[in-house]
């Protein structure tokens, strides 16, 4: 159980303060109600440059980390589809730097053409190392526009294109921080050996007097329901051909998000998961394969891929793992297995509490979905499901004309 206090600023800012007098540490955790889902189709990637943009400067600080690292601190972000997140490492008595660093950049980030440019061919060069040139790099650049037709979740984090990135202007750039990065767009919270009295009187210090932001109204168009299987076949130098499936699941706030999320473990969590048992050990298909969701806060995407072993042919492979997704729609799954993903599933939730950065992160991103309450019911939520619910939702989910599925074929080279 994670207690924690609450309070609201004037303009918009929600802070939740956790107590922790176990460590000598404190984290500072800023989310912003941002990611890749609220760009513009054709100025896509905008969310992770902010990312790197956030850390070149504001207008008083013209160094991000170089403050921090003086009182022993540290700092990092992420970006995903849904969420952009900052947080700060540091001992708990230098807690007032990271409310002033935090502070000055949310309401006077150094927009310089300098930073800007480097940040830009900061972004272009991960695009180019992480996504164009290393094997299975483009996946999602390839598997996201084939599930989704019309939902923003149609595009990576990267953004669609590397042009995008490239010919980002000034102009577009500042449009999409006055739009997002807000007190009222933002949820902090603070975990760590500090008192809420306290924190509440730095907050107010430093973030009471910046402005809330234009009011913006998200609205996303709704992914139709797939009605046919989608498939995409790609010659690639790479090492092993591979399997991607992707079905589309429910969203994040659903019931049925916990069931598809046991789901996966069932297929592929630790050496006794079915997946790994029957088709890498037993039958010897694969030399990897996994299953996951991708939790996504609107419907997202149930994803299996394997690594079929060279001996193996890909449509063998792929009807295999077809074989397993039908067993969980007709044969219950036994109680003991069942009980064995809950458990591990509770372990991992009970080491997150031990971490005051996951502690923060969470409560945010709970505060996010709707009220930070809901992550002390997580435990109880995977608990209940059942067995039937299991078998309810793999036919659900499993049925052909909801899988999109992508194949690259290891292009074979003369000895």
């Amino acid at each position: 159980m994670i207690s924690y206090q609450r309070f609201v600023l004037g303009n918009g800012l929600k802070v939740l303060v956790q107590e922790d007098e176990t460590t000598p540490m404190a984290v500072v955790n800023i989310l912003y109600d941002v990611g890749a889902r609220d760009e513009d189709p054709d100025k896509t990637g905008f969310a992770h440059l902010f990312e790197h943009l956030m850390f070149g400067g504001s207008v008083h600080i013209p160094q991000f980390d170089t403050p921090l690292q003086l009182v022993g601190g540290e700092s990092n972000a992420f970006t995903n589809n849904d969420i952009t997140n900052y947080y700060i490492t540091l001992p708990a008595v230098n807690i007032e730097t990271a409310f002033w660093l935090e502070s000055d950049r949310m309401l006077s980030l150094a927009f310089t053409e300098k930073s800007l440019e480097t940040q830009r061919q900061v972004v272009s060069e991960e695009f180019k190392q992480r996504y164009l040139n290393q094997p299975y790099g483009d996946v999602w650049l390839r598997l996201r526009p084939l599930a989704y037709q019309v939902h923003p979740y149609q595009w990576a984090t990267i953004g669609k294109t590397l042009s995008h990135i490239e010919e980002a202007e000034m102009e577009d750039v500042k449009a999409f921080f006055k739009q997002h990065y807000s007190p009222d767009k933002a949820i902090m919270t603070v975990s760590g050996n500090v008192k809420t009295a306290e924190i509440k009187k730095l907050v107010e210090k430093w973030f009471g007097d910046i402005p809330a932001g234009m009011k913006y109204q998200r609205n996303l168009p709704v992914e139709p329901e797939q009605q046919e299987m989608r498939r995409a076949v790609v010659h690639a130098d790479v090492p092993l051909s591979s399997i991607y499936m992707a079905f589309h699941m429910s969203n994040r706030l659903s019931p049925e998000y916990y069931v598809a999320d046991l789901i996966s473990d069932i297929l592929s969590r630790g050496h006794s998961s079915r997946l790994y048992r029957r088709l890498l050990k037993d039958r010897e298909m694969f030399s990897e394969i996994n299953a996951y969701v991708l939790g996504s806060i609107d419907h997202g995407l149930f994803v299996i891929e394997g690594k079929p072993l060279p001996n193996i042919a890909i449509e063998n492979a792929e009807k295999a793992i077809w074989e397993e997704l039908i067993v969980l729609q007709e044969e219950p799954v036994k109680d003991d297995e069942l009980e064995k993903v809950k458990n591990k599933i509770e372990s991992t939730m009970a080491f997150a509490e031990m971490s005051i950065l996951d502690k923060a992160m969470n409560l945010a991103y709970f505060e996010l979905l709707g009220n930070a309450d809901l992550l002390n019911e997580e435990i109880s939520r995977y608990r209940e499901v059942s067995a039937t619910a299991i078998l309810c939702e793999s036919k659900k989910i499993f049925r052909k004309e909801n899988s999109s599925t992508l194949i690259y074929l290891a292009n074979k080279h003369d000895q």
